[in-house]
């Protein structure tokens, strides 16, 4: 009986503490008590409320958390990014002239007003990955060395070009092609009217910014074409950009995601397309 006892008061001991029992250690800020408002009494005798100053700071996090960038590209930013060629450094220059297109301005009464780019941002291959996959097998090597498109930081760039865009307050949403288009499928195929997939399609085009990492890199279907389309095309009608990358080429992108979707997802990047080829650093690294 006094194990069942103890047992007892050591359960009490361990239920949440309620929120006016909570110290000043027990929040994350002690100023507004973590609920991101601090209440005053105006010149009229009025309680009005004003954002915490760790407001901004847990919105952000929340932004990151939200943004599912990948856990290998997590350290990635400007600063890190090497630039051992021209080609990276025209690919640097061309995400940081992007980067100018975004504006959040805060007007005298605290509230934020977006500007948003009206251009997708698009780096993808001079030589499609599908065009060299259709070369006879003794030709392939000889023009991937000199059409190669892996590994010269296309998606570190534009990880970095997400994280600032983060800081700066839009809400991004990172995607990676074949991650995303297998969940859309799966999605769709779930007996659920449609939830999982609307979830999804809600995220992907109501995002301020659409991060689409190697698009194109799915294997085709009808399927997955309709899904593309259906995302690129609901961007371009709220002229929402689209931040991409592609190892495969203007021709080869369009067969892999379909003409129309093709059409819109460059036809919007204006300036902000920029072929690339280089060498791939992830096989000189480690060769070295």
């Amino acid at each position: 009986m006094a194990d069942l006892l103890e047992k007892a008061q050591n359960r009490q001991s361990e239920k949440p503490k309620k929120q006016d029992e909570l110290g000043a250690d027990d929040y994350e800020c002690p100023i507004c008590k973590d609920t991101e408002f601090v209440f005053y009494r105006n010149e009229q005798g009025y309680e009005v409320a004003k954002p915490c100053e760790c407001r901004e700071r847990k919105a952000w996090r929340r932004r990151f958390r939200n943004s599912m960038i990948p856990d290998e590209f997590t350290n990635a930013n400007f600063e890190n990014y090497q630039r051992t060629s021209q080609i990276q450094e025209d690919m640097y220059d061309l995400t940081k002239r992007y980067l100018q297109e975004y504006k959040m301005v805060t007007n005298e009464n605290g509230e934020k007003k977006k500007t948003v780019s009206s251009h997708n941002f698009g780096l993808i291959a001079v030589f499609g990955e599908q065009r060299l996959k259709e070369l006879p097998s003794a030709e392939r090597a000889a023009v991937k060395q000199q059409h190669n498109n892996f590994g010269i930081g296309k998606t570190h760039l534009q990880i970095a070009l997400a994280k600032r865009l983060i800081k700066d307050g839009f809400n991004v949403l990172v995607v990676s092609d074949v991650t995303f288009m297998d969940e859309l499928i799966q999605a769709r195929m779930m007996n659920d009217e449609g939830e999982q997939l609307n979830r999804l399609l809600n995220a992907a085009t109501n995002a301020d910014v659409l991060i689409w990492d190697d698009i194109g890199k799915v294997k085709w279907s009808e399927a997955k074409e309709s899904l593309y389309y259906q995302i690129i095309n609901e961007r371009y009608r709220k002229q929402k950009p689209i931040v991409f990358n592609s190892n495969e080429d203007r021709g080869t992108l369009a067969e892999k995601i379909g003409y129309a979707a093709a059409s819109r997802l460059i036809g919007q990047c204006g300036n902000y397309l920029l072929e690339a080829e280089g060498t791939d650093w992830r096989l000189k690294k480690g060769a070295s």
